[in-house]
């Protein structure tokens, strides 16, 4: 079995899940699944006769990253899409650095003004 690291949601250790496997381990509704199919192109599940959907790992994982980015950060489709995109969901370590760094020469720079 693998765990999603997003989450404690364990995906089990499957070749293909179904559309009500998936929404079943991931605690999304099947009309949500394929709503997101057509807003995230990435989450692209197999379609065999009768267009059913078989879902892989790595679908379960996408579909997992999108409900954290959605569901608990408060991200808009838009704004999840963009993240996807950048394949970050939430910024790195080094980014924060940077931007604590540049908040602080920002302030600094204020102060120095503020003193004048």
């Amino acid at each position: 079995m693998m765990e999603n690291q997003n989450s404690t949601t364990v995906i089990p250790n499957k070749r293909y899940f179904t559309i009500g496997e998936a929404s079943k381990i991931c605690d999304v509704k099947s009309h949500v699944l394929r709503y997101w199919e057509q807003e995230f192109k990435e989450l692209d599940p197999i379609k065999r006769k009768g267009n059913r959907r078989y879902y892989q790992q790595k679908d379960i994982a996408m579909i997992l990253q999108i409900k954290e980015l959605l569901q608990n950060n408060g991200f808009t489709i838009e704004g999840a899409k963009n993240m996807m995109i950048n394949n970050q969901s939430e910024p790195t370590p080094s980014s924060n650095k940077h931007m604590v760094s540049q908040i602080k020469t920002d302030l600094e720079n204020i102060l120095s003004i503020l003193k004048r």
